[in-house]
């Protein structure tokens, strides 16, 4: 009998990508959530509401992400009804960051936080694996990131608009698919400005090829199904 490992904690695997623009900012993750060497959930959504105007991308361990961003949303929530008004971005990514740090030898989890506040504008912090805060123009994480430095060095640049800034984490999603096994599914964002929070959805058999990726081809069963039955014999 063929070992499934379902006792594998689920790993997002996973590609997360936070990026600032001349107005607000753009989250961006595939949807592959693996135990070992199996997809355990091709569509799942790393992209996590902590409050109206703030979220985090989910990289690592499902679980420890996954209690982490409870924790914080319920905090912030708190913090929200105290004070009247929103928490601030910064505010959630240090709570974040608090709770990342104090637990960091039990949490296998790497997020970035992005958001819009009237105070700051959009931010994207970095909070990988450790528990450290890192504000950041733009932030990747995740097994698919090794693929992108170089490619968001030289493609990243300041004052981009919104479309060129959510052009810019769709094509970097799609190209860390192409190379990270670890990374799959649809490409999702969400797009956070003073207006509030639009989300976007690319399926992936519309998502663009790279080098060497072969396109979608019918398999000899679609070709021998599409031909119709043969007369029978006699």
């Amino acid at each position: 009998m063929m070992d499934l490992n379902l006792d594998a904690p689920h790993s997002m695997g996973t590609t997360i990508i936070g990026v600032t623009y001349n107005g607000g900012v753009v989250l961006g993750a595939d949807s592959r959530t693996s135990t070992g060497m199996y997809v355990a959930n091709r569509a799942s959504d790393k992209i996590t509401q902590l409050t109206d105007n703030v979220y985090v991308c989910r990289s690592g361990s499902a679980a420890d992400s996954q209690v982490v961003s409870d924790y914080v949303r319920y905090f912030l929530h708190q913090h929200t009804i105290q004070l009247g008004q929103p928490a601030t971005v910064k505010v959630s990514a240090n709570l974040i960051r608090m709770l990342a740090y104090n637990n960091k030898n039990m949490l296998q989890t790497g997020l970035i936080v992005g958001g819009w506040d009237k105070y700051e504008g959009g931010k994207i912090y970095g909070i990988p694996l450790g528990g450290t805060v890192v504000e950041q123009p733009f932030a990747i994480g995740g097994s698919g990131s090794s693929y992108l430095y170089g490619f968001f060095d030289q493609a990243w640049k300041e004052n981009m608009t919104k479309e060129e800034a959510e052009q810019l984490v769709v094509k970097a999603v799609s190209l860390a698919i192409a190379r990270d096994g670890a990374s799959g599914g649809v490409v999702r964002t969400f797009i956070i400005n003073s207006e509030g929070v639009t989300r976007n959805f690319y399926p992936g058999d519309k998502l663009q090829l790279w080098h060497e990726e072969l396109e979608p081809q019918n398999s000899l069963l679609d070709i021998l199904n599409a031909a119709g039955p043969e007369p029978m014999a006699t």
